[in-house]
C-alpha cells in the first residue's frame, strides 16, 4: 500500500494493486502504467515520482475513455501513514488534483444516488 499525498503534505489516498482509494477506502480510480482514470474510465492525471496525483493545467483532450475494470474490494485502510517527503513546488503548467478538485476525489459517496 503506497500513500498518495497532497502538495501540502497531507495523506489523501493510497495506491494498491493498480487502484487508487481515498482515505475512507472508497475507490476513486484505476491506474494504467502511471496514468490514473476515474471509476467511469475518464482520464484524471498521473502519479508523480513524489507520490502525488498531478495533471497538466491544460486538460488533454485526446485521452480516450477507458473501459473500467470491475470494482475492487475495499482495502483495509491503515489508521495513519508516514509523513510526506519534502515535496517540490509545482510549475505553473501542472496542478495537484487533490488541491484543485478535492470534492471530486475525496467524497465519492456523495456523488452516488441515495438508496430509497
Amino acid at each position: 500500500m503506497v500513500p498518495i499525498y497532497r502538495s501540502d503534505g497531507e495523506w489523501v489516498a493510497v495506491y494498491e494493486k493498480k487502484n487508487l482509494f481515498n482515505v475512507d477506502g472508497e475507490w476513486i480510480g484505476f491506474v494504467v502504467g502511471r496514468e490514473v482514470y476515474d471509476p467511469s474510465g475518464a482520464y484524471l492525471g498521473y502519479l508523480s515520482n513524489d507520490k502525488r496525483l498531478l495533471r497538466a493545467r491544460a486538460r488533454p483532450r485526446n485521452r480516450p475513455r477507458l473501459q473500467p475494470p470491475p470494482r475492487p474490494l475495499r482495502p483495509d485502510m491503515p489508521a495513519t501513514m508516514p509523513l510526506a517527503p519534502m515535496l517540490a513546488a509545482l510549475p505553473f503548467s501542472e496542478i495537484d488534483l487533490f488541491e484543485e478538485f478535492p470534492d471530486r476525489l475525496s467524497f465519492v459517496s456523495d456523488t452516488r444516488p441515495d438508496m430509497d
